[in-house]
């Protein structure tokens, strides 16, 4: 089984460096027993879900792999907007050398708030949309970060490979996710020309998710975005398609944990890694984030659920099993 959660060493490792920071200030950088820097860093998530618990340990992982001490202050506002504005506002008082903003929302949150230290973020889709930057080339601003924008267009392929006569796909997203928004409208763009009709549902709250797979109607197929609110209750919408026998296809590897079929999606602990990468050169190398562009990621993977195929009453090629991580 693929596995796509840190080691117990990794939790020792964080275990031991936690404790090597205790009586240090949270709101100071001091001088490691090696002589490298230790600082504080404040992380904001959204709400908790294997991408972006994936996320958050590849950029804890950086700086590990760094060799660079950190006193982590973690903070989740379990999908509650209000909570994470909360939990922005009083990062901005605790004065951390560095602050990480997971998903869009936590992001504009902190962004709103915290104007003179560095702000990163991940798991973004359209940074400019979300107005944390200025552009991607030149953020102009404290804020920059890595994007998970999906390869919209690769998925489809992968969609039509699954289901070759489908003539219609279902999305169910939040309303009040930007970053969602701007997959659907990429969708629709890229499946206009295959005379492919995209049918879509919005949801306010998890619990509406449900109702929301179910009057999506007798669709061929459903394709889960990188929304955050639909992720964390994707077994409610897994439910029904299983039900109905309608195939999922997830933008990320965490929705097929959580089972949809396939995806060729990203590996979220790598981007937030990478994310991490741009941290240290913030903090070790004086680097700014207004000149920092906004990264994406490097790579995609396929990753098939093959009990999740037999459920929904599709087959995945051999091609694609042959190329795939298995959940």
């Amino acid at each position: 089984m693929k596995r796509f959660s840190r080691s117990q060493s990794v939790v020792a490792t964080l275990a031991v460096t936690a404790l090597a920071l205790v009586g240090c200030s949270s709101s100071e950088s001091s001088s490691g027993s090696d002589g490298s820097n230790s600082y504080s860093i404040g992380i904001a998530q959204l709400v908790q879900h294997p991408a972006l618990d994936a996320a958050s340990e590849g950029f804890k992982e950086a700086f590990e792999d760094a060799g660079v001490e950190v006193d982590w202050d973690e903070q989740n506002a379990n999908g509650e907007q209000s909570t994470a504005v909360s939990i922005a506002q009083q990062m901005a008082g605790k004065g951390h050398d560095l602050n990480l903003a997971i998903a869009t929302p936590a992001a504009q949150a902190l962004a709103n708030s915290i104007k003179d230290t560095p702000l990163l973020f991940t798991a973004v889709t359209d940074a400019v949309a979300a107005e944390l930057v200025e552009s991607n080339e030149a953020p102009g601003g404290n804020v920059t970060g890595t994007s998970d924008i999906a390869p919209i267009d690769k998925q489809v392929e992968l969609l039509k490979e699954l289901v070759p006569d489908a003539k219609s796909i279902g999305v169910v997203y939040a309303s009040g996710e930007v970053n969602s928004q701007v997959q659907v409208d990429e969708l629709k763009k890229v499946v206009a020309p295959m005379g492919i009709e995209v049918k879509t549902q919005t949801v306010t709250s998890v619990t509406e998710i449900p109702q929301a797979a179910e009057a999506l109607g007798d669709v061929d197929s459903i394709y889960v975005p990188t929304d955050n609110m639909v992720v964390s209750g994707i077994a409610s919408l897994v439910k029904v398609a299983n039900d109905k026998k309608i195939p999922v296809i997830g933008a990320e590897a965490g929705t097929v944990e959580g089972g949809a079929v396939a995806t060729l999606g990203i590996d979220y602990e790598a981007l937030g890694h990478q994310t991490g990468e741009m941290a240290l050169k913030i903090l070790q190398d004086g680097g700014d984030p207004a000149s920092m562009p906004v990264e994406t990621a490097k790579e995609f993977t396929y990753v098939v659920n093959e009990k999740a195929a037999e459920a929904q009453g599709v087959e995945i090629p051999a091609e694609i099993l042959d190329q795939a991580e298995r959940v």
